[in-house]
C-alpha cells in the first residue's frame, strides 16, 4: 500500500545526556532540550540517555513519542502542580494530531529517512508523580491511556524538525490505545492477553508479562511502579 500521512511537520524533537538523582532515584526526565535533529542509531539516540534502561530503553524502546494535546487534558484535570509542557515526560518526538486511537502496535512508521516501529505503550511509573507533583499522575496515565508510544528502529537515520510521519505498512489490528486497555485492566482476561501477545512487534518484555500472567492466572501488583519504593 502507498504511505499514508500522518501528521504534516513535527511539533519538537528533544534528547539530553544529563541525569539527575532524588532520593536516590536517578533519572533523566527533566533534562531534555530541544534539538534541530535526532541522529537515530539501531539501539539508541545519538546524545539521548536513560536512567534506567532496564524499563526505558533497550532496543524496543530507543524513541519515546508523545502527543502534545495531552499536556493540555492534563492541566484541564489539575494534574500538574505549575505549567508543564513538552519535553516534560522525557519524550523524543512531540507531535499535534496523532493520538494512541490512531496508532497501532507493530506500525511501521517512517520520520524523515527513518524507519521505526511502534512496539509498546508507555507504561507509566512513579517518577512521573514527581514530575508533575501529584500523587497519582502515574495511575492516572495509566487509566486514561494518554501515554504516548515507543519505537523500535528498523531503518537508522536522521530526524529533523521539519519531517513529516508516514505510516508505511500496518501489521495489526490492536492500536495503542487497545492495548493500555487491555494491559492494565484489572479484569483478568486470557483471551485478550493471548490476542495481545501474539501480536506482530510487540515488545518483548510486554510479551513476557502476559505469558507470565497467563501461566500464573494473575495479574501481577502494580503498586511499585505506580507509587514507588515507600
Amino acid at each position: 500500500m502507498s504511505a499514508t500521512l500522518l501528521v504534516k511537520r513535527l511539533s519538537g524533537l528533544y534528547l539530553g545526556e544529563l541525569l539527575s538523582e532524588t532520593a536516590g532515584i536517578s533519572s533523566g526526565i527533566s533534562h531534555k532540550n530541544p534539538s534541530a535533529a535526532l541522529r537515530v542509531e539501531t539501539a539508541r539516540v545519538i546524545g539521548d540517555s536513560q536512567a534506567d534502561p532496564k524499563h526505558h530503553g533497550g532496543l524496543d524502546r530507543v524513541l519515546h513519542h508523545f502527543p502534545r494535546e495531552h499536556y493540555g487534558q492534563y492541566r484541564r484535570w489539575d494534574m500538574m502542580a505549575g505549567f508543564k509542557d513538552a519535553p516534560a515526560m522525557g519524550e523524543n518526538i512531540s507531535t499535534v494530531g496523532l493520538d494512541e486511537t490512531q496508532v497501532n502496535i507493530g506500525d511501521i512508521i517512517s520520520i524523515g529517512d527513518v524507519e521505526l516501529q511502534v512496539t509498546q505503550p508507555r507504561s507509566p511509573c512513579f517518577k512521573l508523580n514527581s514530575q508533575f507533583g501529584h500523587k497519582e499522575f502515574a495511575l492516572v496515565m495509566q487509566t486514561s491511556g494518554l501515554c504516548g508510544w515507543f519505537y523500535r528502529v528498523v531503518k537508522s537515520g536522521e530526524i529533523r524538525q521539519d519531517a513529516s510521519v508516514y505510516l508505511q505498512e500496518r501489521r495489526t489490528d490492536i492500536s495503542v490505545r487497545d492495548a493500555m486497555k487491555i494491559y492494565f485492566s484489572t479484569e483478568f482476561d486470557a483471551q485478550s492477553y493471548d490476542r495481545l501477545a501474539s501480536c506482530e512487534g510487540l515488545a518483548a518484555s510486554w510479551v513476557n508479562s502476559l505469558h507470565r500472567r497467563l501461566e500464573s492466572q494473575k495479574i501481577e501488583s502494580w503498586q511499585m511502579r505506580l507509587i514507588g519504593p515507600a
